[in-house]
């Protein structure tokens, strides 16, 4: 029912920043909150952050946290994810998600975008 697409990925040398954005179609009131993740190779999709459409309360994961920042403008159903601090760690897709609920599991995202490619080098 909701189609995401994210951008602004690509190829950084370590301490670099980059934002992505992703928009999404369309918003209602069921939809309560939109979430960052990422999937290195050969590891599972993990939790990077998130936010509320209403208040924009937000959380991150640990390993993120001070470097990365989320925000949100819902006159354009789109939501940022300003990453600083780039580190080779941090390489690995992008993917934007849609829930009815605050979470930091996947299962709890309905829709997701496809991704965007983010490396970063030594």
């Amino acid at each position: 029912q909701v189609r995401l697409v994210e951008s602004g990925g690509g190829l950084v040398q370590a301490g670099a920043s980059l934002r992505l954005s992703c928009v999404a179609s369309r918003r209602t009131f069921s939809d309560y909150a939109m979430g960052w993740f990422r999937q290195a190779p050969g590891k599972e999709r993990e939790f990077v952050a998130r936010i509320t459409w209403t208040g924009g309360s937000t959380g991150y994961a640990d390993s993120v946290k001070g470097r990365f920042t989320i925000s949100r403008d819902n006159a354009k159903n789109t939501v940022y994810l300003q990453m600083d601090g780039l580190r080779p760690e941090d390489t690995a897709v992008y993917y934007c998600a849609s829930s009815k609920v605050n979470s930091r599991y996947k299962s709890a995202y309905d829709y997701w975008g496809q991704g965007t490619q983010v490396t970063v080098s030594s």
